[in-house]
């Protein structure tokens, strides 16, 4: 009885055990199945480079067990037998954020209002979009039918993410296995995710800017250091996540080909190997982008053609957005041909069966097939470190793999079945029988000509008589079962005849025929010819042709980087700036980007000569205070004091402003930040060479500069919050803020210096970035250009200044200067002025255009500078103000743009002036620079032209014809049907002072 009790309970619980698929599996007591499944006779890629014809591939318990010519098939296998079929790897995407709720943006009432400036969390970072802490799968839920769309597009492996944040976590990587739960989840976390953007989650208003994302990185890798180091008191849950997720795949989600150069410009800074997720325009940067040496997930998703049917709507559209389109699918094929290593994701795709049109449009412009399967497979396993399991077909690894009627990337090829861990997904019938050819077809005593063509998953047929007469026919095929109507060619409505009949021999189709009658009879099919795809010549769609990628690849671009020239200009006026004054009939040789010589009769065999007779030269236009040219934000608003931040990090080498100082004259401008808050961020000192990298636009060991503000914008007075929060909220606020910066600086100064003289023992302090940046003014290293109106403002800064034993370098704006000019040149600061802004807004009202040369006379270092982008390329007729307002002499007044600029950044002793060994940036004018009619005609730095009147000339022709061509391409596309898109114009934001947006 006990006996039979314990069978009984065995028999209960065994049988609750094989219910619950998670339980453990106990081999003696649960028989698993072990069966073999077997695919023969397919063309087998086992990897994008190695293919098997006629193989045989072995699958077991969702692994690959064998593949080859020469395998030997177990005796309890499933054999499916795939003749003239192909299988591949299944694809993999590493950057999804699949299964992943999208993280909804914090809309606590009064964000806009009431931004929040320290966080509340506990035990966690201090800022909220450092968070990597997340895990991806924790929150991961499996979704069926996003799985499908994958699926069907040959999909079985896919990377996810949570995309929120600057540090945003880890990632898992997931099999699209729809049958067994259990093994989705390959890998719980295997990427660490980064980027430049804010977190949704956070109310916090810090960024505010691109430059403060990258501040905020590097303070936050600084500060796992320290914390590694054990030299934090506290736990920090945030940067122990950090810490652990340093051995995980780094990857940077870039979004632009200029914000991949600063990621990786991170990554060498803390020796960092970043895999960048690009955007698709790399190919318009692409020798810097290959200098990264980073490995790049690429999407590809195409714009679509404007609707430019509407002519008055397509001038609305930038050269360069048309341009874009026309030479966005190259991406893939440009990268590839410089050796980048890169996988492809469905990304930023309205719809993931876009992904294969837009492949085969990369493929049909020359991106190489083989490669296209490498970066769907082995290139994401390689990137992962997972190559043992996913991308391939070999030994041991995952059985992913797609079943297709032949190529995968042929327009016609049909994809049947997608395998994931050995689970089938069926996409379209397997089992359907391609029957097309040609065929002797006989019903009863009726015999027919009878051609089945079209595509492999949509058959088509044509009945005709032996004669050729076309026959009337509808014909279709449903699970391998053939539907027939034929009408043959008499008067009589009525008279059909029904075939119907299973394939079991393509090459002998057979069934019975029902004639009007009802009648029935025997039809038969003999092949005679098999089925050849024909192409059609006259539909074949060339490729569009591509347009030349120019540098920048805008408007005026040019088709090559500009090189250095040995250029003779003869008997110019020459304003030297130097003691030798304004001279005439006067030549100037560069050489070597420098000025070699500058005097009469010059001669060099290898110059190319100018006459310059009737024209002047001078040096180039030095701006001290510009903001063109900056990539997303001029404020980081976020703090009182940004200190950390630096303009250097987001300089914009496309915008088209720099061409139009070109134009205007200007070589040299300073990129400050803008005057949100007391303490600003550091400035960048750039020469405008047009065409060039970023970091090649920065002048090469510039001075530290860092920007101040005082007045209306520091205290938000003017940014129209109804209920501000951030101190300072009055002008005796920001002298605090001064004093208080300054007081924790010279302290972190100290314990620095006490630290590294005690032979680095102990506790290292924490590396402050924007404590150390304001060190280095304590410490005379870095120089202060302040934005000033108010006398008693500029009076109190000085006061400060001099309290911790520094000078404040430049007064900018410094509308007031010529009430406190003496105090100034007592304390050795400079003005750097507008020529004759006054009464835009309250602090202004006192403003005369008499400043400049008051605090000229006084003897103070006085310039004019822009702050604007349409008075930047002026600033030649700006200078000639100087004479109109207080009868300065034209030489003096022409140093205000040139020379004086050139002091107050301390770069005089390379350029400002025309003297031999200095830098070879020159301008030549048509007539006096301070004229109204003056117009540069060739503005070089450092020996090369980059603008051109003559040039410039011929390129506003070639805009005109570029823009007709692409127009005409838009149109065909349009034409032909393709989706197109609305024009619309885009709107760009023109930096000043006060500008302020959020990430």
């Amino acid at each position: 009885m006990k006996k039979a009790l314990l069978l009984l309970f065995l028999s209960v619980f065994l049988t609750k055990t094989y219910a619950q698929d998670y339980f453990p599996v106990n081999e003696s007591v649960h028989n698993k199945n072990k069966n073999y499944t077997v695919f023969t006779n397919a063309t087998i890629y086992v990897t994008p480079t190695q293919k098997i014809e006629k193989g045989t591939l072995l699958i077991q318990d969702g692994k690959v067990v064998a593949v080859g010519n020469a395998v030997s098939i177990p005796k309890n296998a499933i054999t499916i037998d795939l003749t003239g079929k192909t299988i591949y790897p299944s694809f993999i995407d590493i950057y999804t954020s699949f299964g992943i709720e999208k993280p909804k943006a914090n809309m606590t009432p009064g964000r806009s209002r009431n931004p929040l400036y320290d966080t509340k969390r506990v035990g966690y970072y201090w800022n909220e979009s450092v968070r990597p802490e997340i895990n991806s799968y924790e929150t991961f839920k499996y979704d069926q039918p996003k799985a499908d769309e994958l699926l069907k597009a040959g999909f079985g492996v896919v990377g996810t993410h949570v995309p929120d944040g600057i540090a945003q976590g880890t990632g898992a990587l997931v099999a699209l296995n729809n049958e067994d739960n259990s093994k989705q989840i390959i890998t719980n976390k295997l990427t660490n995710h980064l980027s430049f953007s804010k977190s949704a989650l956070t109310n916090q208003n810090y960024p505010s800017s691109l430059m403060g994302s990258m501040a905020l990185i590097r303070q936050m890798y600084l500060d796992l250091d320290w914390y590694k180091k054990g030299n934090s008191e506290t736990k920090d849950l945030s940067l122990e996540a950090l810490a652990n997720n340093e051995k995980l795949v780094q990857i940077f989600t870039s979004e632009d080909k200029l914000n991949s150069l600063r990621a990786a410009k991170i990554a060498k800074e803390f020796g960092l190997n970043y895999v960048l997720k690009g955007s698709g325009n790399e190919f318009e940067r692409i020798e810097e982008i290959k200098a990264t040496n980073a490995k790049f997930i690429i999407p590809i998703s195409f714009p679509e053609a404007y609707d430019v049917s509407n002519p008055y709507l397509s001038n609305q559209i930038e050269l360069a957005d048309m341009r874009f389109w026309n030479q966005a699918p190259t991406n893939l094929k440009v990268l590839s041909d410089n050796g980048i290593v890169f996988a492809l994701t469905t990304d930023k795709l309205k719809k993931i069966e876009d992904f294969k049109p837009n492949l085969l449009k990369a493929i049909k412009l020359g991106f190489d097939k083989t490669k296209a399967l490498e970066a769907l497979t082995t290139v994401p396993a390689a990137i992962l470190g997972k190559s043992a399991e996913v991308g391939s077909l070999k030994v041991g690894t995952y059985a992913n793999f797609i079943i297709t009627s032949g190529e995968v990337f042929d327009e016609k090829t049909v994809l049947y079945e997608n395998w994931v861990q050995g689970s089938k997904f069926i996409v379209n019938d397997l089992s359907a029988k391609d029957i097309r050819g040609n065929y002797d077809l006989t019903v009863g005593k009726d015999t027919y000509k009878w051609k089945i063509d079209g595509t492999a998953d949509a058959q088509k047929s044509e009945v005709t008589t032996v004669d050729a007469t076309k026959v009337k026919s509808t014909f279709s095929i449903a699970k391998n079962w053939i539907s027939l109507v034929i009408k043959p060619a008499d008067t009589i409505k009525s008279n059909y005849t029904r075939l119907t009949g299973f394939i079991e021999k393509p090459d002998a189709l057979s069934g019975k025929a029902v004639l009007s009658s009802g009648e029935e009879l025997v039809w038969k099919a003999v092949k005679t010819s098999p089925f050849v795809m024909v192409k059609d010549s006259s539909k074949v769609e060339k490729p569009l042709p591509i347009m030349p990628v120019t540098y920048p690849n805008i408007a005026f671009g040019d088709t090559k980087k500009q090189t250095t020239q040995t250029l003779l200009f003869k008997n110019a006026t020459v304003w030297t700036n130097e003691k030798d004054g304004i001279l005439t009939e006067t030549d100037v040789l560069i050489k070597n980007g420098k000025i070699a010589a500058v005097g009469k009769n010059l001669s060099d065999a290898g110059a190319t000569v100018i006459d310059a007779k009737g024209k002047h030269i001078t040096s180039g236009i030095i701006d001290e205070h510009s903001h063109i040219a900056i990539s997303k934000g001029v404020n980081e608003s976020g703090h009182n004091s940004t200190a950390e931040v630096t303009i250097e990090d987001v300089v914009n080498s496309e915008d088209i402003n720099i061409y139009r100082d070109l134009a205007g004259g200007v070589t040299i401008s300073q990129l400050l930040h803008g005057s949100a808050n007391p303490i600003g961020g550091r400035s960048a000192i750039v020469k405008w060479k047009w065409g060039s990298s970023p970091d090649e636009m920065l002048y090469k060991n510039q001075p530290k500069f860092i920007k101040f503000a005082l007045g209306e914008n520091v205290k938000q007075a003017n940014w129209g919050i109804d209920n501000p929060t951030r101190f300072p909220q009055t002008r005796m606020g920001v002298e605090q803020v001064f004093t208080d910066y300054f007081q924790l600086a010279k302290e972190y100064d100290e314990s620095w210096k006490k630290f590294n003289a005690g032979s680095k023992k102990g506790k290292a302090p924490r590396v402050d970035l924007e404590l150390q940046t304001l060190a280095e003014i304590l410490n005379k290293e870095r120089f202060i250009t302040c934005h000033s109106y108010v006398e008693s403002e500029i009076l109190m800064l000085m006061n400060v200044a001099e309290k911790f034993n520094f000078r404040v370098n430049t007064f900018t704006h410094i509308l007031e200067g010529y009430k406190v000019a003496d105090k100034m040149k007592e304390h050795g600061v400079g003005a750097s002025t507008f020529s004759d802004w006054w009464a835009y807004k309250f602090e202004v009202n006192d403003a005369i255009p008499f400043n400049g040369p008051i605090m000229h006379n006084q003897g103070l270092v006085v310039a004019y500078n822009s702050d604007d982008a349409e008075m930047s390329r002026r600033l030649n007729q700006e200078a000639a103000k100087a004479v109109k307002y207080g009868n300065i002499s034209e030489e003096d007044a022409w140093k205000f743009v040139t020379l004086n600029p050139a002091k107050l950044l301390h770069i005089d002793d390379k350029v400002g002036s025309l003297k031999v060994g200095k830098d070879a940036d020159v301008v030549l004018w048509s007539e006096n620079p301070l004229s109204i009619y003056a117009k540069a005609e060739k503005t070089i730095i450092e020996g090369v032209v980059y603008f051109d009147i003559e040039k410039d000339a011929q390129k506003q022709l070639a805009i005109t014809k570029e823009r007709s061509e692409l127009i005409g391409q838009m149109l065909q596309e349009k034409n032909k049907g393709n989706g197109t898109q609305q024009p619309s114009k885009k709107e760009k934001k023109e930096y000043h002072c006060d500008t302020l947006e959020q990430l």
